[in-house]
């Protein structure tokens, strides 16, 4: 295939504050070639005149759940995997056509996933997956109530479960091991109570401290990290004590727990859409009575939680945890947090930090020569508007991943 130009463009991908204005950056293949403030001249090439447009690195969400095709996560968890994957594709495809090149799994989708789309199955952003979370008994990936008495494993055999049940230290051990054998990038756990989870509440703290640090072990001994949801203050102290790189959630963060994370280098990753979502459509979606009677508690402390987070100098990076039908508010996640943060932070959430939370720095979120062709052309100005990164991609002209155009409107 042909290069591509792209002619004076304002590249942004949250390295400056105002990005790099009349830039020319051309593609070779599934790489950025090169970026020059001079026109860039080539006999071959496409060129196209972006005539001021922002031109991005295409957005990544470090915490999505592609396999929750379904608001009712324990029903999720007893479709058939057919269904479910053909549910996932949809999903997958809808995240890619509002910009998002990149995602993060947080529990549920597995590496047939992961090739389907590399293959070109599935028209979707790239899957940086976990696996099946790891949950103890009881916890925020045992979705069976209290009279269900169906064996844990039954339902983590399914496409649709987003986790599995391990207790004690040798089970932790092996299930982390074995959802690396299956292909997981990094190791999710439920350290903590939940919203979706029928029986544990908020305050819940899940595994004991040996448990996690096997699982940290586990993880380090692969070269990886381990991601846990945790909203509680409690929860994320000891997590981030025990080794935890990536501190899903985060809604209650205090103070101190927020400075030893940054001493730690651990990242945040809120997810305020979700809980934005549940509480304004969430009973007509059909979330149970009891997640939505959890919301408050997190909700109201979702904005305070991003200013401590800023204060103590955590990077944090985007994702959203939507499910069902409220995928359609990916995007929503730019506006909540600007209330709160500055654009440019918010744009670095989704781009360079994401990135370097991914361990793909480099690669993803950045435009520099090297890096893969994941590009989307902004209408207009996004750090003075972020709206323009909402509305299901339509300020969005043109969309590419790994050098092919994923969407082209001239």
């Amino acid at each position: 295939m042909a290069d591509i130009i792209f002619a004076n463009a304002r590249l942004l991908d949250g390295r400056t504050e105002d990005g790099l204005p009349d830039h020319h950056l051309r593609v070779s293949g599934d790489r950025l070639a090169e970026i020059s403030d001079r026109p860039i001249k080539s006999q071959s090439a496409r060129t196209i005149d972006l005539k001021g447009r922002t031109l991005m690195p295409g957005l990544i969400d470090c915490h999505v759940h592609v396999c929750a095709a379904m608001t009712n996560l324990g029903l999720n968890g007893l479709m058939p995997d057919a269904l479910v994957a053909l549910h996932a594709a949809k999903i997958m495809q809808g995240m890619l056509h509002r910009g998002f090149t990149t995602v993060r799994d947080a529990g549920g989708a597995t590496y047939a996933l992961v090739e389907a789309q590399k293959s070109g199955l599935i028209a979707g952003p790239r899957l940086v997956i976990g696996g099946k979370a790891l949950s103890q008994t009881g916890g925020h990936a045992d979705f069976r109530g209290r009279y269900d008495t169906t064996p844990a494993h039954v339902q983590a055999d399914r496409l649709g479960a987003l986790g599995r049940i391990c207790d004690g230290i040798a089970e932790c051990r092996q299930a982390a091991r074995d959802e690396i054998r299956k292909g997981a990038d990094y190791i999710k756990i439920m350290a903590n109570g939940g919203v979706s989870s029928p029986t544990d509440r908020i305050e819940f703290l899940g595994f004991a401290e040996d448990e996690i640090a096997a699982i940290v072990e586990e993880a380090e001994k692969a070269h990886t990290y381990v991601a846990a949801h945790l909203y509680t203050d409690e929860s994320i102290e000891r997590a981030v004590r025990l080794g935890v790189r990536s501190i899903e959630h985060a809604s209650l963060i205090e103070p101190q727990t927020a400075r030893l994370m940054k001493e730690k280098g651990a990242y945040a990753c809120p997810t305020m859409v979700i809980f934005w979502a549940n509480k304004t459509e969430g009973r007509e979606v059909g979330i149970p009575d009891h997640a939505i009677a959890k919301v408050e508690t997190v909700l109201a402390r979702g904005k305070e939680a991003l200013d401590i987070l800023a204060a103590a100098g955590v990077p944090m990076a985007f994702g959203t945890d939507l499910m069902g039908v409220m995928h359609r508010h990916q995007s929503h996640e730019f506006l909540l947090r600007a209330e709160v943060l500055p654009a440019i932070e918010v744009i670095r959430s989704a781009t360079v930090v994401a990135a370097e939370l991914l361990e793909m720095e480099g690669e993803i979120g950045i435009l520099e020569p090297g890096a893969r062709a994941d590009l989307i052309v902004v209408d207009g100005d996004p750090v003075g508007d972020l709206r323009l990164l909402t509305e299901q991609g339509r300020h969005m002209p043109f969309i590419m991943q790994d050098g092919e155009f994923v969407k082209q409107d001239e």
